[in-house]
């Protein structure tokens, strides 16, 4: 994606595109798995780790990005693909290798739908399956 789609995509979540945004917002982009923040912050040698996190948590606020936890290196960050400011459609679980520490995007699974008590909302959900991937397992 060059300058502009990111500029678009921050605008179509309420985002003012700045530039410090439009590099986090590429650098999640080019992240091959979700992303710590200690990880972005090595990708990012020109913006702070505060610059970095207050961008992630507008980028949370406005459902830009996913928080994703339970691995044992804290919350990451995975850039929504759905798209929407509104109404996250691109929830899906994530697998934690407790062997080399990775975690994958179980991409195209569903999250199966729970049915809450009376009165109570959702606004996420967050499944983290755990074990042990495929390469570390041969």
């Amino acid at each position: 994606m060059n300058e502009a789609t990111y500029t678009q995509l921050l605008e179509a979540h309420g985002i003012k595109p700045t530039a410090n945004r439009i590099v986090i917002a590429r650098a999640l982009a080019q992240c091959l798995h979700p992303a710590t923040l200690a990880e972005l912050e090595a990708r990012i040698k020109t913006i702070d780790k505060s610059n970095i996190f207050r961008a992630l948590t507008l980028f949370k606020e406005q459902r830009l990005v996913h928080v994703i936890e339970g691995g044992s290196e804290g919350v990451r960050y995975e850039l929504c693909h759905s798209h929407d400011d509104d109404h996250d459609a691109d929830i899906h679980p994530h697998f934690y290798c407790e062997q080399c520490g990775q975690t994958y995007c179980l991409d195209y699974t569903e999250i199966p739908d729970i049915a809450l008590p009376k009165g109570f909302e959702k606004r996420s959900a967050n499944l983290m399956i755990k074990g042990v991937c495929e390469r570390c397992k041969k």
